[in-house]
């Protein structure tokens, strides 16, 4: 027989499960009445135990029973290994009864516009624990093991069901302490500034970096390409709001600090990118209650974003 499979046979899970028990007890009697079954059941249990190890597990004193050594040394992995049994029914339990969501988004999206919002969704489904990953790589959400992406990109997933969900578009954006001691009025005064730039990976050739925004201003300098530059959104935008310099910052992610003014935008210059941001799911996914009430929910929410950069556009006159 193979060594693997030698390996992986195991003993049946009751007999393991009344061995658990009775060596928590240290009696039969009482791990019968645990697990609703008569001492003499647990006593059978314990002896197929015994005679798959080929070896006892308990003593037998007049001050009760005790384990064997070897008994002692497998108890704490046995009952390590029902706690994760015990987790994992639990996770399968909790997807099928609509208890979990699972989610994934890229980081940035995630921290400055997901998670602040996340409250009110558990507000409204209380029942529903939301289990959110961040990364940049895409899951195959065919495996089933996730189920919604919140995705940055052209809109093109084949096989899934997509939903568009908020545009980008791209604004400087300076700290109110430094737009105080170092003026941003016009595209020129950039030229007194450091520039911060966004590294994140978004193959998005509509999106322009610093070069290509002065550039279209008529501004010209030898240093747009100067300046710390950072692999995340979120960092440029962090980076901004300590006054470390002027962000190109999707203003979407941004727009909770401009509303709490953290940061400003004097020059409301704001620049359309072909990208935005999808809600994408399989099919089957679909039919799950929780996922229904979390793509309710989302919709409204990017409604109501997309309506207040709206106002505040007409307003402003952008």
């Amino acid at each position: 027989m193979d060594q693997k499979l030698e390996r992986r046979r195991l003993p049946p899970l009751n007999a393991l499960r009344a061995f658990e028990t009775a060596a928590r007890h240290l009696n039969f009697s009482r791990a019968a009445e645990e697990l609703n079954v008569t001492p003499g059941a647990v006593s059978q249990q314990i002896q197929n135990l015994e005679d798959f190890v080929g070896a006892p597990l308990f003593k037998r004193t007049p001050r009760g029973l005790l384990l064997t050594d070897a008994a002692q040394t497998a108890l704490p992995a046995l009952r390590e290994a029902f706690d994760r049994l015990t987790d994992a029914a639990s996770m399968l339990t909790a997807a099928v009864d609509g208890r979990r969501l699972t989610l994934t988004a890229a980081p940035s999206f995630a921290a400055k516009w997901l998670v602040p919002r996340l409250g009110r969704f558990e507000q409204l489904h209380p029942q529903i624990d939301i289990w959110l990953t961040a990364g940049i790589d895409l899951v195959d959400l065919n495996a089933g093991e996730v189920d919604l992406a919140l995705r940055y990109g052209a809109g093109r997933y084949p096989g899934m069901e997509v939903q568009r969900l908020i545009g980008e578009t791209v604004i400087p954006v300076i700290s109110p302490e430094l737009q105080a001691t170092n003026p941003l009025n016009s595209p020129e005064d950039l030229l007194n500034h450091v520039l911060l730039h966004d590294g994140s990976p978004d193959p998005d050739d509509s999106c322009p970096d610093w070069t290509m925004w002065l550039a279209a201003r008529g501004v010209k300098s030898a240093d747009e390409v100067r300046g710390p530059r950072f692999n995340q959104s979120s960092l440029v935008i962090e980076a901004a709001v300590n006054g470390r310099g002027v962000a190109l910052a999707k203003r979407t992610l941004a727009q909770d600090d401009l509303d709490a003014g953290r940061l400003i935008a004097p020059l409301q210059i704001a620049t359309a990118v072909d990208f935005a941001y999808y809600l994408v799911h399989a099919k089957t996914k679909g039919r799950l209650p929780q996922v229904k009430a979390f793509i309710n929910w989302l919709t409204t929410e990017a409604e109501t974003h997309e309506a207040a950069l709206q106002a505040l556009d007409n307003g402003a006159g952008i």
